[in-house]
């Protein structure tokens, strides 16, 4: 039986906050671990401003270019001490590498980001009253990739 067309999603529809994950390598390279706990992700794209205004620029309105790029991530959520992902973060920090990182849809299973990134901020807070919490920045290195148009490598 076919689905009704007045019950077919319309072509860009809205992706709730709660089906995007962030992942990384895992230790031995074999798979993506989500990181626990998350409740919140925010990618930033930003770009460097460029004025290009002169004495006799038209009409004495500025004039800008984009200039080098870059991006981030900001995560937060409830902290797992004994959860790989963190395993893999704390190690990460601790030795100044770079993770391999990838934003998936966990609902459609499909890739959106993915990059290589420093950890440049890793606290964890424990409240008197409160779970214990995690929040993390990410800074791009290199070109933040968009995957959604690029098909998933093959494993195995």
């Amino acid at each position: 039986m076919e689905t009704p067309t007045y019950c077919n999603l319309p072509a860009g529809a809205a992706i709730a906050g709660k089906d995007l994950l962030l992942t990384i390598w895992s230790e031995d390279g074999a798979e993506f671990l989500a990181i626990s706990g998350q409740r919140s992700l925010t990618i930033n794209r930003s770009a460097d401003t460029i004025e290009i205004s002169s004495k006799d620029t038209a009409g004495g309105w500025k004039g800008f270019l984009a200039g080098m790029k870059e991006w981030s991530i900001d995560l937060d959520g409830v902290y797992a001490v004994d959860d790989a992902s963190h395993r893999k973060l704390s190690e990460a920090f601790a030795n100044g590498g770079l993770v391999c990182v990838r934003v998936v849809n966990n609902k459609t299973d499909e890739d959106m980001f993915g990059g290589l990134a420093a950890i440049t901020d890793y606290p964890i807070d424990a409240p008197f009253d409160d779970a214990v919490t995690y929040s993390i920045s990410l800074s791009g290195n290199g070109a933040l990739v968009d995957l959604t148009d690029e098909p998933t490598p093959v494993e195995g």
